[in-house]
């Protein structure tokens, strides 16, 4: 997975006047922020492999699984866009160290865990660590390379940066997990992080807007993370304790009011929130958004079941797995770099309508497999097919997200398909992973849990799981007909999109 967070201050960023603090070292200030956005990327897919020897270590059942990857996601998603407006007001160096600080130390007391529940709140401060260091690589990169040519390279670079960090994530994490312990898939970011933080605390310039808003809507990245993680925590006790249950009820009831209140906090309290309600009523905003949201939920949920269903079912070693990663991810950057051209000369809306379609296929063809299938057979194909879809969906989207928008607004825009597509991505794992457990669960009872059924029943129930991220891609692909068919506003020189 690509998760790229730094879009999200593009607005507030490109008005400021830099006030740096000595002749800026262009070659390691680059450096700094490519090491800073490697390290963000890099761990959204590293754990991936890992998933099947940390649920051996620390007792993790599969809806509890599915934590550590959503620790992450759903706080990123939630505090991207208050990161910000904090690097905007306090300054992008100083943010920047911030945030290489808690994820640094966040890693640190993840690889260390003893627990669960040590590590899943390990990886939600990784993710608030992610989120604050995030905004602060390109918005450094805008201040500090002026030129247009320098910046372009400079983005060039951040981008090719991010894509090569998915990919290197699922090989090393398989020869980590294999040959040293799942443990340094986060112990590695230690010393990278404290190296990080005496690079950057030397070399990056400090920059923030003197005529900046100094408030801050924290209350409404409190309440919609909240909402978010009680909302999904319910959805995924549900299929253990039935929806009657009180540890059901209370976390749902709990979630549905944070969410509320978040909405009444953007419409009504907040001087500076987070998302302007009324932003919603651009077809562009909404549009893709709701695209974004279904798109991602879809076609992400891969890595997660692709991981278990090779190592579970298959019986693949960690270093195989994550060699077998490699066909997705390079269909993946093949599928954004190729049909990313076709954008301008038709719109972002066939673009996303082809690469959903294609994804939806990929996904239905992937469900079919069974404890008998092959790799060559049943799961190289499809997920190619998947990797395409998801490459052209994570480009166009953005384009079909800002269409017809001020400059002003793009960068708000960028930010916030951002973070509804990590939400996207949790809340969709969570009901997939429900549906797969239930799946599972049925097809054990009254069965001797022999090996072969096991796996037969593991095979059921990823499949099933497969065939609703089918029909959340086809949902999406079927809501991009009605994306705008114009290409996103905006001035060349602007940064990269997300993707």
């Amino acid at each position: 997975m690509q998760e790229e967070y730094a879009v999200a201050a593009e607005a507030t960023t490109t008005t400021a006047a830099p006030a740096r603090t000595g002749p800026p070292r262009l070659g390691l200030i680059l450096t700094a922020c490519l090491v800073g956005q490697f390290m963000i990327v890099l761990d959204t897919t590293i754990v991936n492999i890992a998933l099947p020897a940390i649920s051996t270590a620390l007792h993790f059942d599969r809806v509890g699984l599915l934590w550590v990857v959503n620790a992450y996601v759903v706080v990123v998603g939630g505090f991207l866009l208050l990161a910000g407006r904090i690097a905007d007001i306090y300054g992008q160096r100083r943010t920047f160290l911030a945030g290489v600080v808690m994820f640094t130390a966040a890693s640190a007391v993840g690889g260390l865990a003893t627990n669960s529940t040590t590590l899943v709140l390990a990886r939600g401060f990784q993710g608030l660590g992610g989120a604050v260091m995030g905004p602060a690589t390109l918005t450094v990169l805008t201040h500090t390379f002026t030129e247009p040519a320098a910046r372009a390279k400079a983005f060039g670079l951040w981008s090719a940066v991010s894509g090569g960090a998915g990919a290197f994530g699922v090989l090393a994490g398989g020869v980590i997990t294999q040959w040293l312990s799942w443990r340094w898939i986060l112990l590695v970011n230690v010393p990278i992080g404290i190296a990080l933080f005496a690079l950057a605390l030397k070399v990056v310039p400090e920059s923030r807007r003197p005529q900046a808003a100094r408030a801050l809507d924290v209350p409404g990245a409190v309440t919609v993370t909240g909402g978010l993680i009680g909302t999904i925590y319910a959805v995924s006790q549900s299929s253990t304790y039935g929806w009657s249950s009180a540890r059901v009820v209370a976390p749902l009831a709990a979630g549905f009011v944070l969410l509320v209140a978040f909405v009444l906090i953007q419409a009504f309290f907040s001087k500076q929130p987070l998302v302007p309600l009324g932003f919603f009523r651009n077809r562009s905003v909404s549009v893709g958004n709701l695209v974004n949201m279904f798109g991602m939920a879809g076609l992400f949920s891969t890595f997660f079941f692709l991981t278990l269903i090779l190592q579970d079912v298959f019986g693949y070693s960690p270093v195989r797995t994550g060699v077998l990663y490699l066909p997705i991810s390079l269909a993946l950057a093949a599928g954004g770099a190729g049909l990313s051209r076709l954008v301008p000369k038709f719109g972002p809306g066939p673009v996303l309508f082809a690469g959903f379609l294609v994804g939806a296929a990929g996904l239905f063809w992937l469900s079919r497999l069974n404890e008998s299938s092959t790799f060559l057979g049943s799961i190289l194909g499809p997920t190619i097919m998947i990797g395409i879809g998801a490459g052209a969906g994570m480009v166009a989207v953005t384009s079909a997200a800002t269409a017809g928008l001020e400059y002003h607004e793009a960068g708000l825009a960028s930010g916030l398909v951002n973070a509804t597509r990590q939400i996207g991505i949790s809340v969709g794992l969570v009901i997939l992973v429900t549906v797969a457990s239930a799946r599972i669960r049925g097809d054990l009872a009254g069965v001797k849990p022999t090996g072969t059924a096991v796996k037969h029943a593991l095979a059921s129930g990823y499949g099933l799981a497969l065939d609703g991220a089918a029909l959340s891609a086809l949902i999406a692909a079927v809501l991009a007909l009605a994306a705008p068919r114009r290409k996103a506003a905006g001035r060349q020189d602007q940064p990269p999109a997300a993707h």
